[in-house]
Protein backbone atom coordinates (compact mmCIF):
# COMPACT_ATOMS: atom_id res chain seq x y z
CA UNK A 1 0.00 0.00 0.00
CA UNK A 2 1.64 3.64 -1.17
CA UNK A 3 2.08 5.60 1.29
CA UNK A 4 2.46 9.54 1.55
CA UNK A 5 3.60 12.19 4.15
CA UNK A 6 2.32 15.56 4.60
CA UNK A 7 2.08 18.66 6.94
CA UNK A 8 -1.80 19.22 6.27
CA UNK A 9 -4.19 17.25 4.20
CA UNK A 10 -7.10 19.06 2.64
CA UNK A 11 -10.05 17.30 1.73
CA UNK A 12 -11.54 19.10 -1.28
CA UNK A 13 -10.44 21.05 -4.02
CA UNK A 14 -12.86 23.94 -4.05
CA UNK A 15 -12.52 27.55 -3.81
CA UNK A 16 -12.45 26.80 0.04
CA UNK A 17 -9.73 23.85 0.07
CA UNK A 18 -7.99 25.91 -2.58
CA UNK A 19 -8.32 29.43 -1.12
CA UNK A 20 -6.52 27.41 2.29
CA UNK A 21 -4.08 25.68 0.36
CA UNK A 22 -3.00 29.17 -0.85
CA UNK A 23 -2.98 30.88 1.81
CA UNK A 24 -0.10 27.17 3.27
CA UNK A 25 1.65 27.72 0.19
CA UNK A 26 2.59 31.19 0.84
CA UNK A 27 3.92 29.46 4.53
CA UNK A 28 5.48 26.61 2.67
CA UNK A 29 3.85 24.25 4.46
CA UNK A 30 3.28 20.83 2.87
CA UNK A 31 0.07 20.33 1.71
CA UNK A 32 -1.95 17.52 0.25
CA UNK A 33 -5.37 18.05 -1.59
CA UNK A 34 -7.50 15.13 -2.39
CA UNK A 35 -10.55 15.92 -4.58
CA UNK A 36 -13.30 13.28 -5.24
CA UNK A 37 -14.47 14.66 -8.53
CA UNK A 38 -12.61 15.40 -11.61
CA UNK A 39 -12.22 18.98 -12.80
CA UNK A 40 -13.61 20.74 -14.48
CA UNK A 41 -17.20 19.71 -12.66
CA UNK A 42 -20.37 21.57 -12.06
CA UNK A 43 -21.04 22.77 -8.85
CA UNK A 44 -24.08 25.47 -7.56
CA UNK A 45 -23.07 28.85 -5.90
CA UNK A 46 -22.20 30.96 -8.96
CA UNK A 47 -23.00 34.34 -7.39
CA UNK A 48 -20.05 35.51 -5.34
CA UNK A 49 -19.97 38.49 -2.53
CA UNK A 50 -17.60 41.18 -1.65
CA UNK A 51 -15.83 39.71 0.91
CA UNK A 52 -15.01 36.55 -1.24
CA UNK A 53 -12.57 39.05 -2.81
CA UNK A 54 -10.59 39.93 0.58
CA UNK A 55 -10.08 36.51 0.87
CA UNK A 56 -9.14 35.10 -2.75
CA UNK A 57 -6.64 38.71 -2.30
CA UNK A 58 -4.83 37.13 0.61
CA UNK A 59 -4.35 33.60 -0.69
CA UNK A 60 -2.62 34.84 -3.34
CA UNK A 61 -5.38 34.23 -6.41
CA UNK A 62 -7.39 37.64 -7.12
CA UNK A 63 -4.97 38.32 -9.92
CA UNK A 64 -5.61 34.84 -11.44
CA UNK A 65 -9.12 35.22 -10.99
CA UNK A 66 -9.36 38.73 -12.19
CA UNK A 67 -7.60 37.69 -15.55
CA UNK A 68 -10.97 35.67 -16.15
CA UNK A 69 -12.56 38.69 -16.89
CA UNK A 70 -15.97 37.46 -15.61
CA UNK A 71 -19.56 39.52 -15.08
CA UNK A 72 -18.67 41.73 -12.69
CA UNK A 73 -21.85 42.02 -10.27
CA UNK A 74 -22.34 45.73 -8.27
CA UNK A 75 -25.33 44.63 -6.53
CA UNK A 76 -28.59 42.57 -6.70
CA UNK A 77 -32.24 42.97 -7.67
CA UNK A 78 -35.11 41.65 -5.82
CA UNK A 79 -38.70 41.66 -8.17
CA UNK A 80 -42.00 41.11 -6.23
CA UNK A 81 -44.87 41.40 -8.64
CA UNK A 82 -44.37 45.03 -10.22
CA UNK A 83 -41.96 46.04 -7.08
CA UNK A 84 -38.12 46.15 -7.19
CA UNK A 85 -35.81 46.53 -4.74
CA UNK A 86 -32.08 47.40 -5.86
CA UNK A 87 -28.96 47.03 -3.80
CA UNK A 88 -25.72 48.55 -4.57
CA UNK A 89 -22.43 47.55 -3.13
CA UNK A 90 -21.16 50.61 -3.83
CA UNK A 91 -23.90 52.15 -1.65
CA UNK A 92 -22.84 49.74 1.41
CA UNK A 93 -21.96 50.64 4.89
CA UNK A 94 -18.13 50.66 6.21
CA UNK A 95 -15.28 49.65 4.34
CA UNK A 96 -14.58 46.66 1.87
CA UNK A 97 -15.00 45.71 -1.91
CA UNK A 98 -17.83 47.14 -3.75
CA UNK A 99 -18.15 44.39 -6.68
CA UNK A 100 -17.51 41.01 -7.17
CA UNK A 101 -18.38 38.24 -10.07
CA UNK A 102 -20.74 35.96 -11.40
CA UNK A 103 -18.80 33.09 -12.24
CA UNK A 104 -19.52 29.66 -13.96
CA UNK A 105 -18.13 27.49 -11.00
CA UNK A 106 -16.88 24.47 -13.45
CA UNK A 107 -14.50 27.29 -14.50
CA UNK A 108 -13.98 29.01 -11.17
CA UNK A 109 -13.07 26.19 -9.16
CA UNK A 110 -10.86 24.66 -12.04
CA UNK A 111 -9.32 28.37 -12.62
CA UNK A 112 -8.08 27.87 -8.49
CA UNK A 113 -7.59 24.41 -8.95
CA UNK A 114 -4.68 25.26 -11.86
CA UNK A 115 -3.47 28.29 -9.94
CA UNK A 116 -2.72 26.44 -6.80
CA UNK A 117 -0.79 23.35 -9.17
CA UNK A 118 1.13 25.82 -10.56
CA UNK A 119 2.72 26.92 -7.49
CA UNK A 120 3.53 23.15 -6.99
CA UNK A 121 0.67 22.21 -4.53
CA UNK A 122 -0.56 18.99 -5.47
CA UNK A 123 -4.05 17.51 -6.02
CA UNK A 124 -4.76 14.53 -6.17
CA UNK A 125 -7.86 14.21 -8.28
CA UNK A 126 -10.62 11.17 -8.11
CA UNK A 127 -9.59 10.54 -4.84
CA UNK A 128 -12.12 9.26 -2.27
CA UNK A 129 -11.48 9.20 1.41
CA UNK A 130 -12.53 5.67 3.06
CA UNK A 131 -11.25 6.19 6.63
CA UNK A 132 -9.81 8.38 9.24
CA UNK A 133 -8.11 7.47 12.06
CA UNK A 134 -6.74 9.55 14.88
CA UNK A 135 -3.59 8.72 15.96
CA UNK A 136 -0.99 10.22 18.90
CA UNK A 137 1.34 12.00 16.11
CA UNK A 138 -1.83 13.06 13.67
CA UNK A 139 -4.04 11.34 11.39
CA UNK A 140 -3.93 8.28 9.09
CA UNK A 141 -6.17 8.81 6.29
CA UNK A 142 -7.29 5.31 4.02
CA UNK A 143 -7.61 7.32 0.33
CA UNK A 144 -8.80 5.80 -2.92
CA UNK A 145 -6.98 6.99 -5.66
CA UNK A 146 -6.72 5.72 -9.32
CA UNK A 147 -7.59 1.99 -8.47
CA UNK A 148 -5.50 1.87 -5.68
CA UNK A 149 -5.78 2.50 -2.16
CA UNK A 150 -3.10 5.07 -0.50
CA UNK A 151 -2.39 5.87 3.18
CA UNK A 152 -1.89 9.71 3.88
CA UNK A 153 0.02 10.60 7.29
CA UNK A 154 -0.66 13.98 8.10
CA UNK A 155 -0.45 16.55 11.45
CA UNK A 156 -3.31 18.17 10.13
CA UNK A 157 -6.87 17.75 8.31
CA UNK A 158 -8.73 20.70 6.17
CA UNK A 159 -12.30 18.84 5.89
CA UNK A 160 -13.34 21.48 2.84
CA UNK A 161 -14.81 18.80 0.82
CA UNK A 162 -18.34 20.63 0.20
CA UNK A 163 -21.62 18.58 -0.10
CA UNK A 164 -19.33 15.10 0.36
CA UNK A 165 -19.58 16.40 4.10
CA UNK A 166 -16.29 13.82 4.87
CA UNK A 167 -15.60 14.71 8.79
CA UNK A 168 -19.28 15.04 9.60
CA UNK A 169 -19.98 11.77 8.38
CA UNK A 170 -17.16 10.00 9.24
CA UNK A 171 -16.99 11.47 13.29
CA UNK A 172 -20.78 11.46 13.07
CA UNK A 173 -20.91 15.11 13.46
CA UNK A 174 -24.23 15.54 11.50
CA UNK A 175 -26.61 17.96 13.07
CA UNK A 176 -29.98 19.34 12.53
CA UNK A 177 -30.20 22.10 9.84
CA UNK A 178 -31.49 25.39 11.07
CA UNK A 179 -33.15 26.11 7.57
CA UNK A 180 -35.98 22.95 7.05
CA UNK A 181 -37.49 21.90 4.59
CA UNK A 182 -36.05 23.87 1.44
CA UNK A 183 -34.94 21.73 -1.82
CA UNK A 184 -33.55 23.85 -5.16
CA UNK A 185 -34.04 23.09 -8.80
CA UNK A 186 -31.61 24.55 -11.12
CA UNK A 187 -29.80 24.21 -14.60
CA UNK A 188 -27.87 26.53 -17.05
CA UNK A 189 -29.15 27.95 -20.37
CA UNK A 190 -27.43 28.98 -23.43
CA UNK A 191 -28.89 32.92 -23.66
CA UNK A 192 -29.41 33.26 -27.26
CA UNK A 193 -30.80 37.00 -27.16
CA UNK A 194 -30.28 38.13 -23.46
CA UNK A 195 -30.84 42.02 -23.07
CA UNK A 196 -28.21 44.70 -22.85
CA UNK A 197 -27.17 46.72 -20.13
CA UNK A 198 -28.19 45.92 -16.14
CA UNK A 199 -31.15 43.89 -17.18
CA UNK A 200 -28.80 41.00 -19.14
CA UNK A 201 -25.96 42.10 -16.57
CA UNK A 202 -26.81 41.31 -13.04
CA UNK A 203 -28.03 39.11 -11.02
CA UNK A 204 -31.93 38.91 -10.37
CA UNK A 205 -34.50 37.06 -7.68
CA UNK A 206 -37.72 37.10 -8.26
CA UNK A 207 -40.17 36.31 -5.61
CA UNK A 208 -43.18 33.85 -6.65
CA UNK A 209 -44.35 33.92 -2.91
CA UNK A 210 -43.20 33.95 0.72
CA UNK A 211 -41.14 30.87 0.45
CA UNK A 212 -40.59 30.64 -2.81
CA UNK A 213 -38.41 32.57 -5.43
CA UNK A 214 -36.15 32.09 -8.98
CA UNK A 215 -32.93 33.30 -10.15
CA UNK A 216 -31.35 34.66 -12.93
CA UNK A 217 -27.35 34.69 -13.10
CA UNK A 218 -25.90 35.78 -16.06
CA UNK A 219 -22.49 35.18 -17.08
CA UNK A 220 -19.66 36.23 -19.50
CA UNK A 221 -20.06 33.81 -21.48
CA UNK A 222 -23.23 34.26 -22.96
CA UNK A 223 -24.56 31.25 -20.57
CA UNK A 224 -26.93 31.74 -17.79
CA UNK A 225 -28.16 30.21 -14.73
CA UNK A 226 -31.45 29.95 -13.71
CA UNK A 227 -32.96 28.44 -10.29
CA UNK A 228 -35.70 28.19 -8.12
CA UNK A 229 -35.57 27.46 -4.41
CA UNK A 230 -38.88 26.51 -2.65
CA UNK A 231 -40.29 24.10 0.29
CA UNK A 232 -40.10 20.52 -0.38
CA UNK A 233 -44.26 20.28 -1.14
CA UNK A 234 -44.15 23.24 -3.64
CA UNK A 235 -42.19 20.99 -6.57
CA UNK A 236 -44.76 18.10 -6.17
CA UNK A 237 -47.11 19.84 -8.69
CA UNK A 238 -45.16 19.40 -11.12
CA UNK A 239 -44.28 16.67 -13.90
CA UNK A 240 -42.11 14.10 -13.26
CA UNK A 241 -39.95 14.83 -16.04
CA UNK A 242 -37.32 17.24 -14.68
CA UNK A 243 -36.99 19.23 -18.25
CA UNK A 244 -40.59 19.67 -18.26
CA UNK A 245 -40.59 20.62 -14.69
CA UNK A 246 -38.58 23.20 -15.00
CA UNK A 247 -40.45 24.48 -17.56
CA UNK A 248 -43.49 24.66 -15.97
CA UNK A 249 -42.38 26.18 -13.14
CA UNK A 250 -40.66 28.81 -15.21
CA UNK A 251 -43.97 30.05 -16.16
CA UNK A 252 -45.24 30.52 -12.93
CA UNK A 253 -42.69 33.55 -12.81
CA UNK A 254 -44.32 36.82 -13.76
CA UNK A 255 -41.39 39.22 -14.58
CA UNK A 256 -39.46 36.24 -16.50
CA UNK A 257 -42.60 34.36 -18.11
CA UNK A 258 -41.31 33.52 -21.84
CA UNK A 259 -37.90 34.92 -22.04
CA UNK A 260 -35.92 31.95 -21.76
CA UNK A 261 -38.52 29.68 -24.60
CA UNK A 262 -36.06 30.19 -27.22
CA UNK A 263 -32.76 29.56 -25.22
CA UNK A 264 -31.50 25.90 -25.24
CA UNK A 265 -31.11 24.20 -22.12
CA UNK A 266 -27.46 23.19 -20.95
CA UNK A 267 -27.65 20.41 -18.33
CA UNK A 268 -30.67 18.45 -17.66
CA UNK A 269 -31.90 20.27 -14.50
CA UNK A 270 -30.52 19.04 -11.12
CA UNK A 271 -32.78 18.87 -7.66
CA UNK A 272 -30.72 19.37 -4.43
CA UNK A 273 -32.86 18.05 -2.00
CA UNK A 274 -33.08 19.63 1.59
CA UNK A 275 -30.35 22.31 0.98
CA UNK A 276 -29.32 23.40 4.78
CA UNK A 277 -26.92 21.24 6.17
CA UNK A 278 -25.48 21.46 9.92
CA UNK A 279 -23.18 20.09 11.97
CA UNK A 280 -22.46 19.84 15.89
CA UNK A 281 -18.67 20.93 16.14
CA UNK A 282 -17.06 23.00 13.56
CA UNK A 283 -13.64 21.55 14.69
CA UNK A 284 -11.68 19.65 17.04
CA UNK A 285 -8.43 17.90 17.82
CA UNK A 286 -6.32 18.21 14.60
CA UNK A 287 -9.09 19.26 12.06
CA UNK A 288 -11.34 22.11 10.74
CA UNK A 289 -14.63 21.53 8.60
CA UNK A 290 -14.89 24.39 6.93
CA UNK A 291 -17.60 25.69 4.25
CA UNK A 292 -20.20 23.34 2.70
CA UNK A 293 -18.29 20.35 5.06
CA UNK A 294 -19.66 22.67 7.98
CA UNK A 295 -22.92 24.60 7.45
CA UNK A 296 -25.41 25.77 4.91
CA UNK A 297 -27.62 27.85 5.01
CA UNK A 298 -29.54 28.72 1.73
CA UNK A 299 -28.58 30.28 -1.94
CA UNK A 300 -31.14 33.35 -1.20
CA UNK A 301 -27.93 35.52 -0.50
CA UNK A 302 -25.52 33.83 -2.19
CA UNK A 303 -23.16 33.48 1.21
CA UNK A 304 -22.09 30.16 0.50
CA UNK A 305 -18.95 30.75 -1.07
CA UNK A 306 -17.92 33.63 1.02
CA UNK A 307 -18.49 31.82 4.11
CA UNK A 308 -16.32 28.58 2.06
CA UNK A 309 -13.60 31.10 1.59
CA UNK A 310 -13.42 32.96 5.27
CA UNK A 311 -13.85 29.37 6.79
CA UNK A 312 -11.13 28.05 4.72
CA UNK A 313 -8.62 30.75 5.12
CA UNK A 314 -9.06 30.92 8.65
CA UNK A 315 -8.30 27.19 9.07
CA UNK A 316 -5.39 27.56 7.29
CA UNK A 317 -3.96 30.46 9.36
CA UNK A 318 -4.87 28.59 12.61
CA UNK A 319 -3.57 25.07 11.50
CA UNK A 320 -0.11 26.92 10.66
CA UNK A 321 0.46 28.75 13.72
CA UNK A 322 -0.23 25.40 15.90
CA UNK A 323 2.15 23.57 13.39
CA UNK A 324 4.54 25.92 14.50
CA UNK A 325 3.92 25.34 18.05
CA UNK A 326 1.49 28.20 19.17
CA UNK A 327 -1.48 26.91 21.39
CA UNK A 328 -4.34 27.68 19.64
CA UNK A 329 -8.07 27.80 21.32
CA UNK A 330 -9.90 26.70 18.29
CA UNK A 331 -13.40 27.00 19.65
CA UNK A 332 -12.87 30.36 20.25
CA UNK A 333 -10.90 31.98 17.65
CA UNK A 334 -12.26 29.88 14.85
CA UNK A 335 -15.71 28.14 15.99
CA UNK A 336 -17.04 31.01 17.65
CA UNK A 337 -16.19 33.19 14.85
CA UNK A 338 -17.67 31.64 12.07
CA UNK A 339 -20.80 30.75 13.91
CA UNK A 340 -20.91 34.64 14.71
CA UNK A 341 -21.18 35.33 11.11
CA UNK A 342 -23.45 32.21 10.30
CA UNK A 343 -25.84 33.51 12.95
CA UNK A 344 -26.34 36.93 11.29
CA UNK A 345 -26.78 35.83 7.85
CA UNK A 346 -29.41 33.27 9.49
CA UNK A 347 -31.51 35.97 10.72
CA UNK A 348 -31.03 37.56 7.41
CA UNK A 349 -32.23 34.08 5.63
CA UNK A 350 -35.31 33.62 8.18
CA UNK A 351 -36.39 36.98 8.21
CA UNK A 352 -36.17 36.91 4.48
CA UNK A 353 -38.68 33.44 4.61
CA UNK A 354 -41.14 34.74 7.50
CA UNK A 355 -41.20 37.88 5.10
CA UNK A 356 -40.21 40.13 7.67
CA UNK A 357 -37.25 41.15 5.38
CA UNK A 358 -39.18 41.45 2.25
CA UNK A 359 -41.45 43.72 4.15
CA UNK A 360 -38.40 45.87 4.75
CA UNK A 361 -36.81 45.64 0.91
CA UNK A 362 -40.01 46.86 -0.72
CA UNK A 363 -41.35 49.44 1.66
CA UNK A 364 -41.98 52.70 -0.08
CA UNK A 365 -40.84 54.57 2.93
CA UNK A 366 -36.53 53.70 2.04
CA UNK A 367 -34.33 55.07 4.71
CA UNK A 368 -30.76 55.26 2.98
CA UNK A 369 -28.57 54.43 5.96
CA UNK A 370 -30.89 51.32 7.23
CA UNK A 371 -30.39 50.53 3.47
CA UNK A 372 -26.43 50.82 3.71
CA UNK A 373 -26.15 49.05 6.66
CA UNK A 374 -28.34 45.83 5.53
CA UNK A 375 -26.16 46.19 2.23
CA UNK A 376 -23.22 45.22 4.15
CA UNK A 377 -24.53 42.47 5.40
CA UNK A 378 -25.54 41.25 1.97
CA UNK A 379 -22.01 41.93 0.95
CA UNK A 380 -20.64 39.16 3.58
CA UNK A 381 -19.61 41.75 5.96
CA UNK A 382 -21.10 39.98 8.86
CA UNK A 383 -18.03 40.39 11.10
CA UNK A 384 -17.99 44.13 11.28
CA UNK A 385 -19.85 44.70 14.71
CA UNK A 386 -19.20 48.67 13.74
CA UNK A 387 -22.71 47.85 11.71
CA UNK A 388 -25.90 48.18 14.10
CA UNK A 389 -27.32 45.62 11.58
CA UNK A 390 -24.44 43.35 12.59
CA UNK A 391 -24.14 43.94 16.13
CA UNK A 392 -27.71 43.88 16.85
CA UNK A 393 -29.15 42.23 13.82
CA UNK A 394 -32.29 39.99 15.28
CA UNK A 395 -33.87 43.49 17.12
CA UNK A 396 -33.08 45.78 14.73
CA UNK A 397 -34.30 43.57 11.58
CA UNK A 398 -37.31 43.00 13.57
CA UNK A 399 -38.08 46.56 14.33
CA UNK A 400 -37.36 48.26 11.19
CA UNK A 401 -39.92 45.37 9.91
CA UNK A 402 -42.50 46.48 11.89
CA UNK A 403 -42.17 50.15 11.26
CA UNK A 404 -42.08 49.16 7.80
CA UNK A 405 -45.04 47.56 8.20
CA UNK A 406 -46.98 50.26 9.63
Amino acid sequence: MNKEITDILIIGAGPSGTIAAGYLEKKEVSVLVVEKEQFPRFTIGESLIPRVMDNLAEAGLLDTVKKQQYQKKFGARFIRGSEEAWFDFSKKYGKGWDWTWQVPRDHFDHTLALAIEEREVPIWYQAEVLQVHRTEEGWEVLIHHNGIQKTVFCRFIIDASGNGRVLARQLELEAPAKIEDHSSVFTQISEVSRPAGPEGEQISFEILNQRTWFWYIPFSNGNSSLGFVAPNQWFEQFSKNTSEAFQEMLEQTAYYKGRFDQDPIIFEPIKIQNISKNVSSLCGKGFALTGNSAEFLDPVFSSGVAFATESGLLAAKLAFRELQGEVVNWETEYSEYIRSGVKVFSTYVKAWYDGRLQRIFFSKYQNEQIKEQICAVLAGYVWDKSNPFVRNHERLVNNVALLAES
